[in-house]
């Protein structure tokens, strides 16, 4: 496995792959790798073939951070992540420096108002002009065939889908299912913030989730009870929990549902002690 620290160089490599026709995918990322990204180094892996290329991109990107934000105390380990990486049969690993990827002057932002103001972007406002414009990089840089992403960050998948199309990159998006712990966990770097104790408590995230989408096809159309009953479930298992929201929007344009009569995404976030913790579940197709 490469391991390739400047764009440039990253680039031209991508470059000759493509232009000798082999299948290239990416899977980007932060690090600090556990069984989830594992799980889309697979995919990829599977999805380049033999002949194929497998790349990981492992970038703590600044600027999807704000200022009150843990970009100095998201976890780290660069080694332990290049062993997971190279175990799983990735070709290269592009870990660039953030003064690798941003100029002193860099002044120009990829936004996607529509699908970034709701969900997260109410209490992270500049996340998703950070997410979509560090993408749009690697996008440029690698040029891959597809792109491997986690539907747990559902949000995310929905604005560089949206990216994508919109500025015509010729990329397939490729959201993954959720991987979870036995007890329903959702897969998370953040994870490790949690204590013994949190650790435990935080499953019932996703069996309030389990409950709405049971009430769905029981018959419960009000997206206002069923969020209700959420909060209530919460505030009962998890008393030292604080929603951040909990929300039923389209699964792809996000807009806020009243009514659950077709396509709706249930999704949430929840302060459990220092760890933010997101999760999603679709209750209707």
């Amino acid at each position: 496995m490469d391991i390739i620290r400047d764009p440039k160089e990253f680039q031209e490599l991508c470059w000759n792959w493509r232009c000798a026709g082999l299948n290239t995918v990416l899977v980007p990322s932060m690090g600090f790798f556990h069984d989830g990204h594992l799980r889309l180094m697979d995919a990829a892996r599977q999805r380049a073939g033999s002949a194929g290329k497998a790349m990981v991109s492992l970038f703590v990107n600044p600027t999807q951070f704000g200022p009150s934000e843990d970009l100095a105390a998201y976890p780290r380990d660069f080694e332990r992540d290049r062993e997971l990486a190279e175990s799983r049969g990735v070709d290269v690993l592009f870990a660039p420096e953030p003064e690798a990827m941003y100029a002193p002057d860099a002044g120009t932002w990829v936004e996607v108002p529509s699908l970034s103001t709701g969900l997260c972007g109410v209490s992270r406002p500049i996340h998703f002009r950070g997410v979509a414009t560090v993408v749009s990089k690697l996008l440029v840089l690698a040029m891959p065939r597809a792109a491997i992403f986690g539907q747990k960050d559902w949000q995310q998948l929905a604005v560089i889908r949206r990216m994508v199309r919109d500025l015509n990159i010729p990329v397939e998006i490729v959201g993954h299912p959720i991987v979870r712990e036995a007890d329903g966990l959702a897969l998370s770097s953040r994870n490790v913030y949690l204590t013994p104790e949190e650790r435990r408590l935080a499953p019932e995230i996703h069996a309030g989730l389990e409950q709405a989408r049971e009430a769905v096809l029981a018959g419960e159309a009000s997206a206002g009870r069923i969020v209700a009953a959420f909060a209530t479930h919460l505030a009962k298992q998890i008393p030292a929990a604080r929603i951040d929201y909990a929300q039923i929007v389209h699964p792809d344009s996000l807009a806020p549902l009243e009514s659950v009569n077709g396509p709706a995404l249930m999704a949430v976030a929840v302060f459990l002690g220092k760890a933010r913790l997101i999760d999603n579940m679709l209750l209707r197709t």
